[in-house]
C-alpha cells in the first residue's frame, strides 16, 4: 500500500519510523511519503492560509497549495481522505476497508480547516477518530496509518488481528496474562495453565464476554 500524508508539519511524523510500521515500510508492504504542503505554495512568503469569506475565527488553508500537493501524487487507484472532526468517526471496520486499498491519501487540516473547494473537487472523505477537537490533523492522520497498516497481510500475523478488540461483533478480547505465573502473589488463572485447551478456549469466550459487558455499562452510564 501507498500512503501520501499531506501536510504543513511534516517532522512531527518520526513516529512511523518505529516498530511495526519500520519493518513494513523495510519489507516494501507499506510506503508512506510525507507532502509537505508548503512546498507547493506561492514564494517568497509560501503563504498557506487566509482569512474565510464571509467572516469568523481563525484561518483557513488555501485551496491552491493544497489542489497542487494533491495533483503531485494522486492516481487512478487513489483514495482521499481528510482527517476532519465532521467526518465520520474512524473505527476497526473503516480500518479494515481502508487496509484493502492500494492508495491511500491523507490531508492534514490545520487553522479552522481548509477551503472546501478541495473536498469538493476531488471527492474527498472526511473522517475523524473521536468526537474532540485536536489543533490539527497530523496526529489523527497517524492513527489512522497505524490501525490501517497492521491490517494489511504480512504487516503483523494474520492471528494476530483475528481475535482482538472489535475483530468483530464490537467484542472486547479476553484479558490476557504471561510469565512469571506467580508475581507478587498474583497468579495467573489455573485454567490458562491446565493444557486443557478446550477449557481454555471456553475460558476466553467467558472472559471476553465479561469485558464486553463492562465496555457496554461504561457507555452506558456515561450516556446516563
Amino acid at each position: 500500500m501507498r500512503i501520501d500524508i499531506l501536510t504543513l508539519f511534516p517532522e512531527m511524523f518520526s513516529p512511523l519510523n518505529f516498530s511495526i510500521l519500520k519493518r513494513a515500510q523495510d519489507d516494501g508492504i507499506v510506503k508512506i511519503n510525507l507532502v509537505n504542503i508548503r512546498d507547493f505554495a506561492k514564494p517568497p512568503h509560501y503563504k498557506c492560509d487566509d482569512y474565510p469569506f464571509g467572516g469568523g475565527a481563525g484561518m483557513i488553508m488555501l485551496a491552491e497549495p493544497l489542489f497542487n500537493a494533491i495533483e503531485s501524487v494522486i492516481d487512478d487507484e487513489a483514495k482521499i481522505f481528510y482527517m476532519s472532526p465532521r467526518g465520520v468517526v474512524f473505527n476497526q471496520n473503516k480500518a479494515r476497508d481502508m487496509s484493502k486499498l492500494n492508495h491511500i491519501i491523507l490531508i492534514c487540516g490545520h487553522y479552522e480547516g481548509i477551503d472546501n473547494r478541495v473536498i469538493e473537487h476531488f471527492k474527498v472523505e472526511e473522517l475523524s477518530i473521536g468526537e474532540y477537537i485536536l489543533t490539527g490533523g497530523e496526529l489523527a492522520s497517524m492513527v489512522v496509518v497505524d490501525a490501517v497498516s497492521r491490517l494489511i497481510s504480512g504487516v503483523i500475523s494474520d492471528e494476530s488481528t483475528q481475535d482482538e478488540t472489535f475483530s468483530s461483533d464490537n467484542r472486547v478480547e479476553y484479558d490476557q496474562y504471561t510469565r512469571p505465573a506467580n508475581f507478587r502473589g498474583l497468579k495467573v488463572p489455573d485454567v490458562l495453565l491446565s493444557g486443557n485447551h478446550a477449557k481454555i478456549e471456553e475460558w476466553k469466550i467467558k472472559s471476553s464476554d465479561i469485558n464486553t459487558k463492562k465496555r457496554e455499562n461504561l457507555k452506558n452510564t456515561k450516556k446516563n
